[in-house]
């Protein structure tokens, strides 16, 4: 699932952190900004993410020249969300928008509050992601690995 891509959330942030700033330049408020950075870039990353896994599966299964189905799809969607569910929900919900709220009042220079915010916020993000990822891989990786399509 996603693995090779924290340098993908790292641009996809990048660029939604000019979205913010752009938006603030705009007049649009702190808590705005704040959740149109979070959510800008929660859709771009794991729209990604899912793609690249579907992108995968078709491959996997083209290969063994079975059809791509449901139950792939079902998969697939599964595998994303034990990997990055918890994370995500605390990420999106509280953890981003508010340090992209509270962190650019604290640091001197806007855009060095935003850049701050968000290294701290993927922090944060990782840790849970760390550990769906390691329950993905152990537990529903093997079985899905043993399980007919």
């Amino acid at each position: 699932m996603g693995k090779a891509l924290p340098a993908c959330r790292s641009d996809i942030y990048r660029c939604n952190s000019a979205v913010g700033l752009v938006y603030k330049t705009a007049g649009g408020s702190a808590l705005t900004i704040a959740l149109v950075g979070t959510w800008t870039g929660n859709i771009t990353y794991f729209g990604y993410i899912i793609a690249a896994d579907i992108r995968r599966s078709i491959a996997v299964q083209k290969q063994q020249h079975l059809p791509y189905t449901k139950r792939n799809l079902a998969t697939d969607l599964r595998g994303v969300f034990v990997e990055f569910g918890l994370a995500e929900i605390l990420d999106s919900l509280l953890i981003r928008p508010a340090m992209m709220y509270f962190v650019p009042r604290i640091v001197p220079g806007f855009t060095a509050g935003i850049i701050a915010a968000k290294l701290a916020a993927d922090l944060l993000f990782y840790v849970p992601a760390i550990i769906g990822y390691e329950v993905n891989k152990k537990y529903l990786k093997e079985k899905s690995a043993t399980t007919p399509n």
